[in-house]
């Protein structure tokens, strides 16, 4: 047996007893005077008793397994350096066309006030061309029924 000073037996019930209570004649341990490596355990028959306990085994440690690199992933990091080099030419590209882009936006600037002014002076132009002089269209148009055919006379004075 085990070198202690602690005696573990089970108390004897009375039959009609419930198994959750302790037996009135004996005392009952108090948490604080269990010693350590001991616990109270419930046996299968529904007997509460003390029994020594060890302390669960550690367990294994987890060797990582290494996954496979998905292709989506190596495509990915093939683009990476691809798309980043283009929009770096891209930059540079705009930076060397910056004077250019500059005197155009000035001739494009230039040709909307030429049409803007175009489209104020024409109808100006003409009708002081035209004079006071007007011109006086009459128009007859007869029609049989809703679908028939139209007939018509446009005079000029």
């Amino acid at each position: 047996m085990h070198d202690t000073a602690y005696e573990i037996t089970t108390q004897p019930r009375p039959a009609d007893y419930p198994a959750y209570l302790p037996v009135p004649e004996r005392p009952v341990m108090l948490p604080s005077e269990i010693p350590p490596g001991v616990q109270m355990v419930t046996l299968p028959g529904g007997i509460r008793t003390l029994a020594y306990t060890q302390p669960p085994a550690p367990a294994a440690p987890v060797v990582p397994v290494s996954q496979p690199i998905p292709a989506w992933a190596k495509t990915t990091a093939l683009l990476t350096p691809t798309i980043g080099g283009g929009i770096a030419a891209a930059g540079i590209g705009l930076s060397y066309a910056a004077p250019g882009l500059i005197a155009m936006s000035q001739a494009l600037w230039s040709a909307v006030a030429l049409i803007a002014a175009g489209v104020i002076a024409v109808p100006i132009l003409l009708r002081t061309a035209r004079g006071r002089a007007t011109t006086h269209i009459t128009q007859n148009i007869t029609a049989s029924g809703m679908f028939g055919r139209a007939n018509g006379t446009i005079n000029h004075r």
